[in-house]
């Protein structure tokens, strides 16, 4: 599988095609558009602080993956002849403290999105590419205040478990089961 290519597209509830594609370096200017685009509770609940734009290192981290280590999707959709991101999710491969593979996910939807099954489509997608790459499971740290995302974890057929840590919900699935 070529991820640096990876592209499919999805049908959200609502009937509105998105691509699903990897995530490019010329994707910048997009990104900053995405990003000042969502509520401050959407920022926090994806970084854990709020935050008034991105830095320069952190638009160039999310944006120039290796694509072996770290794996970044984007969700677009048209709009007239402008390609707009509305959601991404990556993961970072990892080894956890018992040697175990592993890869930590997250995600972020606008808000005009949330609730169409674009995180489930971002799953999905980040699924199919770590099982081909060997990735054995997926961590990720949710606020107990995110339902939401809680939910398409649990919904999404991987074995699940969770754990207390500090304020946040340690989310372990299984991709190897």
């Amino acid at each position: 599988m070529d991820v640096r290519n990876y592209a499919a597209e999805e049908t959200l509830k609502n009937g509105l095609l998105v691509t699903v594609r990897a995530i490019r370096p010329d994707d910048k200017s997009r990104i900053v558009t995405a990003f000042e685009a969502l509520e401050p509770q959407s920022i926090y609940t994806r970084f854990f602080q709020y935050k008034q734009a991105l830095s320069k290192a952190e638009l160039q981290r999310a944006t120039e993956v290796d694509f072996e280590n770290e794996v970044a999707l984007v969700a677009t959709i048209q709009q007239g002849t402008r390609e707009t991101i509305i959601g991404s999710a990556r993961f970072i491969v990892y080894l956890t403290p018992e040697a175990v593979r592993s890869a930590e996910i997250a995600f972020i939807v606008e808000e005009d999105y949330q609730g169409q099954g674009l995180a489930s489509h971002l799953l999905k997608h980040l699924t199919r590419i770590a099982r081909e790459q060997g990735v054995p499971q997926f961590t990720a740290d949710v606020l107990p205040g995110n339902p939401s995302m809680l939910a398409v974890f649990s919904r999404c057929g991987w074995p699940m478990t969770t754990k207390r840590r500090d304020d946040l919900v340690q989310v372990i699935l299984k991709l190897d089961e």
